[in-house]
């Protein structure tokens, strides 16, 4: 999705959204919020401005885990949408990826009866009955990041983040470009539809077979390991990760190997880390979904939609993009200050 496009869904939001203030926690956290009452209470921010408090609590549960990085930049979002919103905002982590688990903490955020809910939908199929529980209770649910073929049948409002398959296609499409003729694709969460649909895009955006590398996302020195096999078992021109925990242990396995810069890299999502090997020339590009937008809509959204009952649709199927935006090395330096304050 190209840069002018996002922006000028961003400025779309400029009426209701405040500065913003960041903060985070591992696990469950909680901003901004009232004690009760309606909106009458107004507390100042570090600029002087006057934040209206609303009676307002929003739980969002995210399969992300609570290790990767990735899901502390969403969480700053959510987090600094309620301080910037005025409302309680709850978010819902844990450490492994773990379907039961998390629709167990959907069915307790449903029994707790928030203003709105926000979640992430990486198996439709053990997370459905949750999530059609709480429309059925008339909680109005947003989706983010993972479920974006599938939200609308579960009731959903509105889906906030990227097309994944097609964010994948895109990849491959951008390797077959630089001569790339075999891959691997290495992937964290085998199982998570979202993460499956990139490595299907991309192989059809490459137009060969690739191998997808199952890796522990909390496992770096595991999935160096695994890398380093793999390359050894079966020598390719090109890899793409699925995220920075993927792609941080193969810069090391391409390190190691002596292959870093020839074996044509890329990842998707971001670190300083990553950027700083694009911006070098060690990687090709990095995908960003804009994964702090990802946090911070939803509740901007949920919000307005209760103060004027209308959503922004985004497009025709309902889809709000945040990406996918290319990273290469022109751009990757001006992004290095923001991915380490946490919102990129």
């Amino acid at each position: 999705m190209k840069r002018s496009v996002w922006i000028a869904l961003l400025m779309s939001f400029a009426m209701v959204i405040a500065a913003c203030s960041s903060s985070s926690d591992d696990t469950t956290t909680t901003a901004g919020g009232a004690d009760g009452g309606d909106e009458t209470a107004t507390t100042a921010d570090s600029g002087g401005d006057a934040v209206t408090q609303r009676d307002l609590r929003f739980v969002v549960v995210s399969h992300g885990q609570a290790s990767d990085p990735f899901w502390s930049v969403a969480q700053n979002g959510v987090n600094d949408a309620g301080e910037d919103m005025g409302v309680t905002v709850e978010y819902q982590a844990y450490q492994s990826y773990d379907m039961v688990e998390m629709s167990n903490i959907i069915n307790a955020a449903v029994a707790s009866e928030p203003d709105g809910l926000v979640v992430t939908i990486p198996d439709a199929d053990a997370l459905g009955d949750s999530i059609r529980a709480a429309v059925d209770a008339g909680i109005p649910v947003i989706s983010m990041n993972s479920g974006s073929d599938v939200f609308a049948d579960l009731g959903v409002l509105v889906h906030v983040g990227q097309t994944e398959y097609e964010a994948g296609l895109i990849a491959g499409q951008e390797f077959k470009a630089e001569g790339v003729g075999s891959a691997i694709c290495i992937n964290q969460e085998v199982g998570n539809a979202a993460l499956d649909a990139r490595c299907q895009g991309f192989e059809d955006g490459l137009g060969v077979e690739v191998d997808v590398i199952p890796v522990v996302l909390s496992d770096p020195t595991g999935t160096q390991e695994t890398v380093n096999a793999a390359l050894q078992a079966n020598p390719v021109e090109g890899i793409l990760t699925l995220g920075p925990t993927g792609a941080e242990p193969t810069l090391a396995a391409l390190e190691e190997s002596g292959q870093l810069g020839t074996i044509k890299f890329a990842t998707f999502d971001m670190s300083p880390n990553v950027l700083e090997a694009i911006d070098r020339g060690d990687m090709l590009f990095a995908i960003d979904q804009a994964q702090y937008l990802q946090g911070y809509l939803p509740i901007v959204l949920l919000t307005k939609y209760l103060e004027t009952g209308a959503l922004p649709l985004g497009s025709v199927n309902r889809v709000m993009l945040t990406g996918p935006q290319i990273v290469k090395a022109d751009t990757a330096a001006s992004v290095i200050d923001y991915s380490a304050a946490g919102t990129r």
